[in-house]
């Protein structure tokens, strides 16, 4: 590069590490220049790289933050720079340089989340040079150079149409086709960006030739390492185990594998496990049980449903032993509790003789308490009766009263009306002075 100190260099890869891993190395110009608006680099491209994409945004994610500057994008690159696991960067060329400015302006120093402290790392890029490619395992049928056709649209993959997106494991798509796609997977490949954590043993740290107990999800290291996984069995009963690197499944009881069918580490498919024929050693150069290769084939491929079908009914009965085994374990834990609390109890009192005398008080008190509160509602019952009779009284006399009255009334009225009678019978009553005369 001619411009060394203007510049800085990004050593990225990208691909499916199982099949194929393609390295290179990005020139960037430097966070300094062009670090305002109007001081953009003199020789920039319409080529752009935003650093730092944490693994959690997937493909859709991204295309949503870009916005309507979607529109502008001719091609996308998802890659991956070294040493950084937990975050990808993104290669975008744009259809002119005007709309690679604006890009920056707008998306340089600006968070991809509100909720979140990652900032979007914008750089004007000045080369991309491929430096060759890894082969890691038989290649796929999917070839590293852009695709003729979108998988998902199965329409052309035109590039003067721009919207082409090229995930890290490879594959292109239409931008309009990966933002419906919700998680970080890859459609064809299944290949994930965000790489899970990798597991270890539980006792001694180990991350090689590792175990899961598939009852109770225990991670233990294989019998050619320490036996954790072997003594777990041991020690609980559980007697499925899956090696987490060929996905089989082991059975301790019985001494072998369970099923047949294990998860191909090229591209993700189940396929048939090769078990070693017995008659190998014979010059056998057929199939496992000395059969033609087509009719060997056929009896594995009417066996395969027999064969899971039966896996997963002594899976379900394993399970349900475990239930309850477990549950009969929690039953008796909590008896032993209550029986635990019963003699706690029970002895913190005998070995106090004050608190013995405070709790016989407390009984006596509370025996007193009853028999006042039995005398109390015996009285209130009493108190209601009495008023009751009280009140039957008080309007016995009332009305008693009211006759009263009436008949005093009428009395006088009577006598009222004999003295009127007399009064009238005496004046018509002649005297005898005139009689006589």
């Amino acid at each position: 590069m001619e411009h060394d100190d203007l510049t800085q260099a990004f050593y990225f890869s990208s691909g499916n590490p199982r099949i194929e891993e393609t390295r290179g190395v990005m020139h960037l110009f430097r966070d300094e220049v062009g670090s305002s608006s109007s001081d953009l680099p003199v020789e920039r491209k319409p080529l752009l790289c935003v650093l730092g994409v944490p693994n959690h945004m997937t493909y859709a994610d991204f295309c949503q933050f870009c916005g309507s500057f979607i529109h502008h994008m001719l091609e996308m690159r998802i890659v991956r720079n070294d040493g950084m696991e937990d975050n990808y960067s993104v290669l975008i060329r744009f259809d002119d340089q005007s709309s690679a400015d604006n890009f920056y302006k707008h998306f340089n120093g600006k968070c991809f989340s509100s909720l979140e402290v990652e900032i979007c790392r914008v750089l004007f890029t000045v080369d991309v040079q491929f430096t060759g490619s890894i082969e890691h395992a038989q290649a796929s049928a999917v070839s590293n150079m852009e695709q003729p056709s979108c998988p998902v649209c199965l329409e052309r993959l035109d590039q003067d149409m721009g919207g082409i997106l090229t995930t890290i494991c490879n594959h292109s798509f239409h931008c309009s086709c990966i933002s419906k796609w919700t998680d970080s997977s890859c459609p064809v490949c299944r290949f994930c960006q965000q790489q899970p954590e990798k597991s270890s043993c539980f006792v001694c740290q180990t991350s090689e030739n590792l175990w899961m107990c598939v009852i109770c999800g225990y991670i233990g290291c294989g019998r050619y390492r320490e036996g954790h996984a072997i003594r777990h069995w041991k020690e609980t009963e559980h007697c499925y185990s899956l090696e987490l690197e060929t996905r089989r499944v082991w059975d301790y009881a019985g001494d072998n594998y369970v099923h047949r069918l294990i998860q191909s580490k090229t591209d993700g498919k189940l396929v048939a496990l090769n078990h070693r024929c017995a008659w190998a050693n014979d010059g056998c150069g057929t199939c496992e049980c000395g059969l033609e290769p087509g009719i060997g084939d056929a009896l594995l491929n009417s066996k395969v449903e027999a064969i899971v079908n039966e896996y997963n009914e002594l899976l379900t009965t394993q399970l349900e032993n475990q239930k309850m085994y477990f549950e009969s374990l929690l039953e008796n834990i909590e008896q032993e509790t209550e029986q635990g609390i019963s003699k706690a109890v029970e002895q913190a009192i005998s070995q106090n003789p004050k608190l013995l005398k405070l709790q016989a008080k407390l009984d006596k008190l509370v025996e007193e308490k009853k028999f006042l509160d039995d005398i109390n509602d015996n009285l209130l019952k009493n108190l209601e009766i009495w008023e009751g009779k009280i009140a039957e009284i008080e309007e016995r006399d009332k009305k008693d009263l009211n006759l009263k009255d009436k008949r005093i009334k009428d009395l006088q009225e009577e006598l009222s009306s004999l003295i009127t009678s007399l009064e009238i019978g005496n004046a018509a009553e002649p005297s005898p002075t005139s009689n006589h005369v």
